[in-house]
């Protein structure tokens, strides 16, 4: 387990070079003056000459390339042009906000969409299955944006059930900092109200983002359980008495797990990258809105450390589903 843990972590040292080399030269051939966006529309060439030599947009690209990387190996991830602020203080501001809102999404995929997928599979060719498979087919193909829209209208405005928008009521003020996550730190300091509120103000953009991994969660995990519900072991349980609902839970959904943590892990990936969407439509302070903004300002730095972070954070959860891979099957601890 543990070469496998260190073959990993170097696999993704490696792919987080050639992701931040790639963002590197697509930030500085991209169109923009990165020294005239810093010295402002007011400054003088004069001033513009200084900011470059200042920031070191004067050397050739390998070379400022190679001064990067030691920057982003000592913590600094340069200064942002619309915040004015160091890009690392930034991401401590919003990326606990984003993970906040992967994290409640993802759990409600999964919460969801395996009951869901197990019920559709035992329930096979079945008036259940029939509108597990309609619903699931519908939320793959459903856009994110437009998902929140529609509960925006609904449930927000028409039904006035949840928030419209933002992670708190303006009247509220946010309990004390700890982990940056709103309703982790109303739980730790003991304040219900905050943490209720900030459950509400959460559960329309993590619905949105988290329909599509649902619909693929419910796809895979039924796919699975047919398959595992037709071998021979299955059979064998059967023929031995052993009841329906020991058979599925304890003997066929173990396997079919699986292939859909597998699922899980790549659909954690896709909504670190799908949270710019949803967090524009919702007014929700991550960094997916962050880097939206940052785009607009062609302000390259936060742009290539919200990749460097969200990549980071991809192949960390990936690391965590393959190990979890390798505790339920033990093939695979056998490999490693």
């Amino acid at each position: 387990m543990l070469k496998l843990i260190y073959r990993r972590l170097l696999m993704m040292v490696v792919m987080l070079l050639g992701l931040l080399a790639i963002m590197f030269v697509v930030a500085n051939v991209a169109p923009g003056d990165p020294a005239r966006l810093a010295a402002g529309p007011d400054a003088t060439r004069d001033m513009v000459e200084t900011i470059r030599v200042e920031r070191g947009l004067d050397k050739p690209l390998p070379q400022r390339f190679v001064i990067y990387l030691g920057s982003v190996v000592t913590g600094d991830l340069g200064t942002s042009i619309h915040t004015g602020r160091a890009v690392l203080h930034d991401l401590a501001i919003y990326f606990p906000a984003t993970l906040e809102l992967v994290l409640f999404s993802i759990g409600l995929a999964i919460v969801l969409g395996i009951p869901l997928g197990v019920i559709a599979a035992v329930n096979h060719n079945q008036l259940a299955d029939h509108i597990i498979r309609i619903f699931a087919v519908s939320g793959v193909a459903m856009p994110m944006f437009w998902l929140g829209l529609m509960l925006q209208w609904y449930l927000a405005l028409e039904l006035n059930w949840f928030p419209l928008g933002g992670q708190l009521d303006l009247m509220s003020d946010p309990p004390t900092r700890i982990t940056g996550m709103l309703t982790v730190d109303a739980l730790l300091t003991g304040n219900f109200a905050i943490f209720l509120g900030a459950v509400a103000h959460l559960f329309l953009p993590a619905l949105s983002l988290s329909f599509p991994a649902l619909a693929s969660i419910i796809r895979v995990n039924r796919a699975e359980m047919l398959e595992t519900l037709n071998r021979d072991y299955i059979t064998n349980a059967r023929a031995q008495g052993i009841g329906p609902l020991r058979i599925v839970a304890a003997y066929a959904l173990k396997n079919a797990l699986l292939p859909t943590l597998a699922m899980i892990g790549l659909r954690f990936g896709w909504m670190l990258g799908g949270t710019v969407l949803v967090e524009g439509v919702f007014d929700w302070p991550g960094v997916g809105l962050y880097a939206a903004k940052a785009a607009i300002s062609s302000d390259f730095e936060p742009i290539m450390a919200v990749t460097l972070v969200l990549g980071a954070s991809f192949m960390l959860a990936n690391l965590l589903i393959d190990l979890t891979y390798a505790a339920l099957d033990p093939r695979v601890r056998a490999q490693v």
